[in-house]
């Protein structure tokens, strides 16, 4: 590497400087196979202090993280939102990254702007076969909608209501009919966890999301830990029972040594740690085929419903005649869920619905091509998202900052506004950002910020509106790419902190923090 003379360098640099400027006005024209290149300058990230240092600290260099924080316009005299000129703080807003669950935006604004936020799911259960006294000779169809929240309580209405319209005994099969979507079991899972519930696959007749929750419950008296599960599956055993120790309420799940190899018969080889309380433990049942069936069968037995045949899948007849219509509740009351707490599997039953509601079955990529169709039209000129099963739940996903921008805005000031805000995670209140109050106790932004986070394997990100101690709302996207991306959260962090903390910086938003020109990674 050559060095520059240390009396030589201020010149040599002035006059690169004034060529590359003659160059780039025309004044000296390049030979006619030549391509002009425009001068290059040092790039000082435009971010916060301590946004820079906890990146450092991470590992993470600046051209990890897009960030772009944008001032939400303020309805003018006429009724219609102000145009807002520039931007509080952006770096690498163009550039495409795989955001994780922020992608689920994607998927509830679309879900809202074309379902409507009253939009509800019907699931139907139909009789193939005359009723006479209770007894139905022939089959009960039971025909899913792709209901995102078909849970245990729900479905124990299912029953109840099926009892009331007049059939108490089947003396047939009761028919699972799931046609709605048309979707395969993943052959592999989607990382090495294969029975967390986030790698459930959607279905057309999803029951309390294909996972059976185990309840551990400590005894002092007794020193034993009592054990629960529901929804209750036909031929599943499990202990009742564990020993429980004094050891420290870390890592409990992999004290139990539970085996859940065998599906119909789990083990606790371990123990319960008695400092824990009562605690859950949610488990994607391990061969999800049979889940469906085993509580169907179970639960109208224990309702009090007698079967002299079998539980399983096909089509509902066209003979069959409809029962009841038992509804689902509103979109913006599954779309909490879906944003506040990420529920993966929620977000695809959405997704596959935007294109099984024009009448064919639900495939992921009908409905691709069916909210690419509405992006384009609500957001001409911005670029598009990448995606694939709308939960973010994918190594494939992409979207840049300024995109997800434009979608907050639009959400912001759209007739759904109150609905989208209010399935967001309220900073340190509820859902995925609860725990900042236990990091950060005194937090400016506990209460002050409405968000989506997203977390995978080198991915960290979050999305959202902002409320300033000034009084003016934002809109933050910040997406972390990078192998330490886990330990970028502090950066992020501050990021809320300096957005929440803005009234010493209001003065110098036209000056100091237009959008950055750079809009690629370096």
């Amino acid at each position: 590497m050559t060095l520059l003379h240390p009396k030589r360098s201020f010149s040599f640099i002035w006059w690169m400087g004034l060529l590359a400027a003659l160059i780039w006005t025309g004044a000296i024209p390049l030979p006619a196979n030549a391509q002009a290149v425009p001068a290059v300058r040092p790039h000082a990230p435009d971010l916060p202090p301590a946004v820079l240092k906890a990146l450092r600290q991470a590992q993470v260099p600046p051209s990890a993280l897009s960030v772009l924080v944008m001032p939400l316009p303020e309805p003018s005299p006429s009724g219609h939102p102000a145009l807002v000129a520039s931007a509080r703080l952006s770096h690498l807003p163009q550039t495409a990254a795989n955001p994780a669950s922020v992608m689920k935006l994607f998927t509830t604004y679309a879900g809202l702007s074309l379902l409507g936020s009253e939009h509800v799911w019907h699931n139907r259960v139909y009789a193939d076969g005359p009723v006479r006294d209770g007894v139905l000779q022939g089959n009960l169809v039971v025909r899913g909608s792709g209901d995102p929240k078909l849970v245990l309580e729900r479905l124990q209405d299912l029953m109840t209501q099926t009892m009331a319209a007049g059939v108490r005994e089947v003396r047939g099969d009761i028919v699972l009919d799931r046609s709605v979507f048309d979707v395969r079991e993943r052959s592999e899972p989607f990382d090495d966890e294969p029975l967390r519930p986030y790698n459930v696959t959607p279905d057309g007749l999803l029951l309390n999301f294909k996972a059976v929750v185990y309840k551990f419950t400590p005894d002092a008296a007794s020193k034993l830990v009592q054990v629960r599960f529901e929804p209750p599956l036909a031929g599943l055993n499990a202990p009742t029972q564990l020993p429980a120790s004094s050891a420290p309420c870390n890592d409990w799940r992999s004290q139990l040594k539970a085996d859940f190899t065998q599906p119909l018969q789990v083990r606790f080889a371990g123990s319960y740690p008695e400092r824990c309380g009562e605690r859950e433990w949610p488990v994607a049942f391990p061969e999800p085929e049979q889940y469906a069936p085993r509580v169907i069968q179970s639960m109208w037995l224990a309702a009090g419903g007698r079967l002299s045949g079998q539980v399983r899948y096909g089509s509902r007849p066209a003979s069959a005649r409809l029962l009841l219509d038992a509804l689902s509740l509103p979109l913006s009351e599954v779309i909490k869920d879906i944003n506040k707490f990420s529920n993966n599997v929620m977000a695809q039953q959405l997704f596959l619905t935007l294109s099984s509601e024009l009448g064919a079955p639900g495939r992921f990529e009908a409905s691709r091509l069916r909210l690419l169709q509405w992006w384009r039209n609500a957001f001409p000129g911005q670029e598009e998202p990448v995606l694939d099963n709308g939960s973010g739940l994918s190594r494939t996903e992409r979207s840049t900052a300024a995109s997800l921008t434009a979608l907050l805005q639009a959400a912001h000031a759209s007739p759904h506004a109150q609905a989208f805000v209010n399935s967001l995670s309220q900073a340190g209140i509820d859902g995925t950002t609860a725990r900042l109050k236990e990091r950060h106790p005194q937090s400016p932004v506990i209460g002050n910020a409405w968000l989506k986070t997203g977390s995978l394997r080198d991915v960290v990100s979050v999305a959202g509106y902002v409320k300033g101690q000034s009084g003016q709302r934002y809109t933050l996207v910040a997406i972390v790419n990078h192998p330490n991306a886990s330990q970028a959260r502090p950066a992020l962090d501050q990021l809320l902190e300096w957005t929440v903390r803005d009234q010493n910086n209001t003065a110098r938003l036209s000056t100091a923090t237009r959008p950055s020109t750079t809009g690629q990674r370096q």
